[in-house]
């Protein structure tokens, strides 16, 4: 109940884009995890061809995010998501009716490329217009994904035994009526006249080596959130023995980003900013997979009894990795745009998503080697102190970051009078270009 009153205290714009990343995460999961079977088994593809879609779909939106962080700076976030929200459901239209190799392409690259505009620009959106209150923000988007996510994998397993077709189309007229949501309702921001050119700003941002260092330093955030859907289901279903206790999971995410998303954002920001614990909540992820090395060399269980034991673990070991993630996800969003001018804001968080998740897909390998090499070898550890690896230098990297100032601080808090029900925010605190911090040359 304290969160969605909490929602209700934002602009009816803000609002707008909670509902509308709670659909980004429900589209992706209703469709992306089963295309693969469908695309063999419903239309008959060989492998190499659905790698070759999938491969396009992945790699396209890696690559532009920082177009459409760059297009946020230039001609104002709410074009961009809009624009964005309207390619998507142009994409997933397309694979509803197309059959083609050329068809699917194209959507997949649509798609993509309207992730790669949703992202950046809504972020970059959160941090210029929400002022003080972004963290709060940032918190409430990360509850609205995770959400998503649930429900997405969960209608995903029911429409997927209708017709693939059913979800893409129920997915593009959802987005239909969010381009027209969005398109009413947010308030249009005057473009910005840049007297550099856009590779004179992917120099600067690219330039900027605490940036960089810090992008480097995330990757192991992202490959470990990333076994949520790889890692951690796998070995629950395995240890368990029941194949619905990756939804359970995915479910029990869902329940504790409700209720302590928020109270663990306010208490952060109370005590020092979100940059003062980034390492922690990093470490809090990374042992988040310790549990399940108590469990994941036994073989199945001999009864329900020893599998609903085994499934508390893993149960154990998801509840850190997302009090983690709850930590750290809205204290990098609220960290990235303090490194430039604000002018940049939009390619700041495009090259951090483009930056980190490139790097996160080679450590994606790396953990998929593992869990190969695990059931090759019988040494089921192996994938999961990898991860608890990944964790421990991620941490060690950010804190060392944060101590040697390497990460821009918060500055300092203006005190806000108490909101009393529903009301709207006062109108952001935006300081000049010359006055933020600005990159090192």
């Amino acid at each position: 109940m304290r969160m969605f009153l909490a929602v209700r205290e934002f602009p009816l714009a803000l609002r707008l884009l909670f509902i509308n990343q709670f659909g980004v995460d429900i589209g992706f999961c209703v469709l992306i995890p089963f295309l693969a079977k469908y695309l063999e088994q419903d239309l008959g593809m060989s492998a190499a061809l659905v790698g070759l879609v999938l491969a396009v779909r992945n790699l396209s939106q890696q690559g532009l995010f920082v177009v459409g962080g760059t297009a946020a700076d230039r001609l104002g976030a709410r074009t961009v998501i809009v624009t964005g929200c309207a390619l998507r459901t142009a994409g997933f239209a397309l694979f509803a009716f197309g059959n083609s190799l050329p068809l699917l392409l194209a959507a997949s690259v649509l798609s993509s490329l309207a992730g790669a505009m949703f992202y950046p620009a809504v972020r970059a959106y959160v941090a210029q217009e929400m002022g003080e209150r972004q963290a709060e923000a940032f918190a409430l988007l990360n509850v609205f994904a995770t959400s998503g996510w649930l429900i997405g994998l969960l209608l995903g397993s029911l429409l997927f035994l209708a017709d693939i077709r059913v979800c893409a189309l129920a997915v593009s007229g959802f987005f239909t009526l969010l381009t027209i949501a969005q398109a009413l309702t947010l308030p249009a921001r005057k473009a910005v006249h840049a007297p550099e050119t856009v590779l004179a700003d992917w120099r600067e941002v690219l330039g900027n080596r605490r940036f960089l260092c810090f992008s480097l330093a995330a990757t192991g955030m992202v490959v470990m959130e990333n076994q949520l859907f790889v890692l951690l289901p796998e070995g629950a279903r395995t240890v368990s023995g029941w194949d619905g206790a990756a939804g359970l999971l995915l479910a029990s995410g869902a329940v504790v980003h409700l209720l302590f998303q928020l109270p663990i954002t306010r208490t952060l920001e109370r005590r020092g900013g979100g940059a003062r614990w980034l390492g922690a909540g990093i470490a809090l992820i990374g042992a988040g997979f310790v549990p399940p090395l108590l469990v994941c060399a036994t073989t199945r269980p001999d009864g329900p009894g020893q599998g609903i034991a085994r499934l508390a673990v893993m149960i154990t070991g998801a509840l850190l990795l997302y009090a983690g993630g709850m930590i750290a996800y809205p204290s990098a969003m609220e960290v990235i745009p303090r490194f430039g001018r604000e002018r940049l804001t939009g390619t700041y968080f495009g090259l951090f998503y483009m930056l980190s998740g490139t790097a996160a897909v080679g450590g994606n390998a790396v953990v998929g080697w593992a869990m190969d090499l695990a059931d090759c070898t019988g040494r089921r550890w192996l994938p999961w102190l990898c991860c608890v690896g990944f964790g421990l230098t991620s941490a060690v990297a950010v804190n060392w970051l944060y101590r040697t100032r390497v990460l821009p601080r918060a500055p300092a808090a203006v005190p806000r009078p108490a909101i009393e029900g529903p009301a709207r925010l006062p109108g952001p605190a935006h300081a000049p270009d010359e006055a933020r911090e600005q990159p090192p040359r």
